[in-house]
């Protein structure tokens, strides 16, 4: 992975979950920006008014006033932020959602690990595997992250 400093953006209404990753995140060897905003309002409002969009979104799908798979659509049905790479990160793994995502046209997804050093892992994963592919999303057999 090049040494550029990685702008990212978190999606999550648990506050916890929010900490977690910025710890987390903190802990690796990276050059990295976080924001993070608690529900999908607030994330489609952040984006429309970003003065540069983030490098990767990782978005949760239960927020509240809009939840994940509605911000999804809405980021790739508009123009401006079709091309923005978005990691699905939630606590759920069901295929039938997986593969909705998937054909919607999120980058990756993550099932949000319960232990620290997984967090971590998964977080530089994702960095390293979205960095790789150029941002692009990858085959279906590739498409789940899990460390």
């Amino acid at each position: 992975m090049n040494k550029q400093i990685y702008n990212l953006l978190l999606a999550d209404d648990d506050d916890d979950d929010c900490i977690f990753f910025k710890e987390a995140l903190d802990e690796l060897p990276l050059s990295t920006t976080l924001e993070t905003v608690h529900d999908g309002v607030e994330l489609m409002y952040h984006l429309g008014n970003a003065a540069n969009l983030p490098d990767i979104l990782f978005l949760d799908l239960n927020m509240p006033r809009k939840n994940g798979h509605e911000c999804l659509a809405e980021i790739k049905n508009i123009e401006e932020f079709k091309n923005l790479p978005v990691i699905i990160f939630s606590t759920s793994l069901d295929s039938k959602i997986v593969d909705l995502l998937y054909d919607m046209g999120a980058t990756h997804y993550i099932r949000k690990p319960g232990d620290f050093s997984k967090l971590k892992k998964v977080i530089s994963g994702a960095l390293t595997k979205a960095s790789e592919s150029s941002f692009k999303q990858p085959a279906r057999a590739q498409f789940i992250l899990q460390y």
